[in-house]
């Protein structure tokens, strides 16, 4: 019989005809049903998430090797997840995203190694790593090797941990160990259609008796409100690929760059608006986030975490075209307290600030840490230590503009000079002191006030003569903790003057592997 020879053209046509099956994932049909529950399919979301044209795919032909269950006989293109490289704003990412119209985009062996060679090629090459999640858990007919595949991703998670940006995209189901990658990455951004879960209502039922949705337990709104473990919540696919994009325009692309400067507004001019956001009475809160866009390049500032410990508000913004970290406590929630949430959330931002040469800036107005049994029991001596590790273990730009309360250990924990600030500004409303003038007073007055003909009189007195004499900001400025009073108009500049000085910061530390901060 004689040998059948085929064409080029020929073994294009099966090319072609074999990437064409491969692109439809699960079929027409299964295409189809994602759509009509609002969600993208797989490769939809990258063609939205990258520039135009700049994919390219790895794993295509990859696929499983088990063949028990049925296996050998499944279809399952790309084994179910979509991996490659692209550019967003014409910078290099690689990225993963999870195809659910196959076998539900479940992670067996061959799919999870597809995400961790993906993700050590970015290591390779010192680019963020974004992985788009849908997925309903592990492949179980893989038994051990899905759960194998687990281990290799959460392995580079670490790896990548502090070198490149990685940011997770929750767009479906996420449950069990799945949930554990993307609690590994810097930044979570879950839409109000997924969920994320380590045990599912059905486990929960079955082992506790408690009824609860799925929605309940890990949907976006429990997780950025309650857990804290989201960054970002998005209404849909489309919103949540477009803060991931905001988001990486202000990162690096690795620790050893600095975020690329972007379309400098060199306004710096006093900004008298500034001077009216602090109320006259002391005691009446406003929203930091006034500040804030008053200070940043147009107003514009991506707030991290918006709907978690809204007593501190952490996010990004940028002065004359530099990417800032800000860290400021929020007077109208709680009057801006530090608690053990909110020491959490300012810690991990100022430790991925530091990690990645991203100057930080603190807006201060603290009254001190949240007092009560509750706080002390759940272990406020724990996590408010934590602010304390990470602004002194920071060796980036770090600023501090004190803008009206700063009392005791949270004054210190808001990066004072003494953790290291390299240069620390004062309005005039400054109060930094050891407690409040009116707490302060009745101690060190206690005697006094109680044998005033008039205590109460008295006592407005003496409160007053410890405002002056110990909390204004002329004090500190005195023993060198300030190291300049300055208009709120001219914060903007101030800020400007001193990141251009500290472009060029070099801060040595003592060698060693890592220190060991509160846990």
């Amino acid at each position: 019989m004689a040998d059948i020879v085929h064409t080029m053209e020929e073994r294009l046509d099966t090319l072609r005809e074999t990437r064409e099956k491969i692109e439809l994932g699960g079929g027409e049909a299964k295409l189809d049903k994602q759509r009509a529950q609002g969600k993208m399919t797989a490769r939809e979301r990258i063609d939205v998430f990258l520039d135009e044209g700049t994919f390219q795919e790895t794993g295509a032909f990859r696929r499983n090797r088990t063949t028990t269950f049925g296996m050998d006989k499944a279809d399952m293109p790309a084994d179910g997840v979509v991996t490659g490289t692209g550019a967003v704003f014409g910078r290099p990412v690689h990225l993963a995203s999870q195809d659910f119209t196959v076998v539900g985009g479940s992670a067996g062996e061959a799919h999870s190694v597809k995400v961790a060679e993906t993700m050590a090629s970015a290591q390779k090459t010192g680019t963020p790593f974004v992985f788009i999640n849908d997925s309903g858990g592990a492949r179980v007919q893989e038994g051990i090797d899905s759960l194998s595949g687990y281990g290799k991703v959460f392995y580079q998670n670490v790896l990548l941990s502090g070198s490149v940006p990685q940011i997770s995209i929750i767009a479906g189901p996420c449950a069990g160990g799945a949930a554990y990658s993307p609690a590994l990455t810097d930044f979570i951004i879950q839409t109000r259609k997924a969920q994320m879960f380590i045990t599912g209502p059905g486990v929960i039922k079955q082992v506790t008796g408690e009824e609860v949705t799925a929605e309940d337990l890990g949907g976006a709104d429990a997780h950025m409100q309650r857990s804290g473990v989201v960054h970002f919540v998005a209404d849909d696919d489309d919103q949540a690929l477009l803060i991931a994009q905001k988001l990486l325009s202000f990162l690096p692309q690795n620790n050893t760059e600095d975020a690329p400067i972007v379309d400098p507004d060199y306004d710096v001019a006093p900004n008298e608006k500034v001077r009216e956001i602090l109320p006259t009475d002391g005691r009446k809160g406003y929203d930091v986030r006034d500040v804030i866009a008053e200070i940043v390049d147009r107003g514009d500032f991506l707030e991290v975490q918006a709907g978690w410990a809204m007593n501190i508000v952490v996010g990004f913004g940028r002065v004359v075209g530099r990417t800032v970290g800000i860290i400021a406590n929020q007077p109208s929630v709680m009057s801006g307290v530090l608690d053990i949430d909110s020491s959490d959330k300012a810690s991990k931002f100022v430790r991925f600030c530091n990690a990645f040469n991203i100057p930080v800036v603190n807006l201060v107005d603290v009254p001190g840490f949240l007092p009560g049994v509750a706080q002390e029991h759940n272990g406020i001596i724990r996590h408010g230590a934590k602010m304390l590790y990470a602004y002194s273990a920071a060796t980036v730009p770090k600023i501090t503009v004190v803008m009206r309360k700063a009392y005791g250990g949270a004054y210190l924990a808001m990066c004072s000079k003494d953790l290291g600030a390299d240069k620390v500004f004062a309005w005039p409303t400054a109060e930094i002191a050891v407690m409040g003038a009116e707490g302060a007073a009745g101690v060190v007055f206690k005697r006094e006030i109680q044998n005033a003909d008039d205590p109460e009189v008295r006592r407005a007195e003496l409160v007053e003569e410890y405002r002056e004499t110990f909390s204004t900001p002329y004090v500190a400025a005195s023993r060198g903790l300030v190291d300049d009073i300055i208009d709120p108009a001219d914060t903007r500049r101030e800020i400007a003057t001193a990141l251009e000085l500290l472009a060029s910061k070099r801060e040595l530390r003592p060698s060693k592997k890592h220190g060991l901060g509160p846990a």
